[in-house]
């Protein structure tokens, strides 16, 4: 099943299980999806890949609120949006380790041949088109800038 008929159904069933935070959720992806397909020079029919990015920047949207909130003092707000976010990472693809992410970035250094900080932009920039899906693009960064100092 395509992943949009999977968003809609999934509305459709916390809408019969009236679970507030789940259909907040998954219509926020439903809401950013057809912003997606209508906005100008958007694809008509998005694909599965695309959808999954669209998630990807809503997961972390909803912990960078998280953040604020807890600043703030606002536990309720954040522990909200941790849910929420918890529930939309449920369509992602299963992440990579840590210790997987450092090993496929050793492979791509490597292939690069970066020596030195100097070097990250080339590593990112290869990094993030290979693992794109698979890990948050601040833990790339983060192992990157380890391995090369």
């Amino acid at each position: 099943m395509a992943l949009e008929q999977q968003i809609q159904k999934d509305i459709m069933e916390a809408m019969k299980a009236k679970d507030q935070v789940r259909l907040s959720a998954v219509r926020s992806v439903k809401s950013a999806i057809l912003l997606a397909k209508t906005s100008e020079g958007g694809a008509k029919e998005l694909q599965d890949e695309d959808i999954i990015k669209i998630i990807q920047k809503l997961v972390k949207q909803r912990k960078e609120s998280a953040e604020q909130y807890v600043a703030a003092g606002r536990k309720d707000l954040a522990d909200n949006e941790l849910a929420e976010a918890s529930i939309l990472e449920q369509y992602l693809p299963a992440q990579l380790s840590p210790e997987e992410v450092e090993a496929k970035l050793k492979e791509i250094i490597s292939e690069v041949g970066a020596k030195t900080a100097a070097d990250m932009g080339k590593v990112m920039g290869v990094a993030t088109k290979r693992l794109a899906g698979l890990a948050d693009g601040k833990t790339i960064s983060t192992i990157v800038k380890q391995l090369l100092s």
